[in-house]
């Protein structure tokens, strides 16, 4: 599995802990890296994952939905899962504001449900860490 994350645009270092069954990936320093390739080559590798949390920065926006996102670059933008932190962001919507969050992109179904891969992915904000 790390040579198969390790392989993905983007990715610097990947670090795999059997005992916590956890794997951190850390991106250049051009932070290209794309989650839902990260959870292909995951389940390519022949590893289920249970669950996808991500650290990013960014400006909430509105998107072509109408829903509330989170841009990290001016083409790369990463919907919200809507709860009561992402909420709390829409007064920023179209602002200037940056803010970091720590979210999950991917928590795998309940039960023996077999999950889709390339579903799209949403973002659950779970901490809003920084606004400035």
């Amino acid at each position: 599995m790390k040579q198969h994350l390790g392989r993905q645009s983007g990715v610097q270092k990947v670090e795999v802990s059997l005992l916590d069954g956890k794997v951190d990936v850390t991106p250049k320093e051009d932070g290209q890296i794309d989650p839902a390739q990260l959870l292909k080559a995951t389940y390519d590798s022949g590893v289920t994952a249970a669950e996808m949390d991500m650290t990013a920065r960014g400006k909430i926006v509105e998107d072509s939905s109408g829903s509330l996102a989170l841009q990290v670059e001016p083409n790369r933008s990463f919907a919200f899962a809507p709860n009561e932190l992402s909420k709390g962001l829409e007064i920023l919507a179209g602002t200037q504001t940056k803010v970091t969050v720590r979210g999950q992109l991917y928590k795998k179904p309940a039960g023996k449900k077999k999950s889709d891969p390339s579903a799209p992915l949403k973002l659950l904000i779970l901490e809003v860490q920084e606004k400035e």
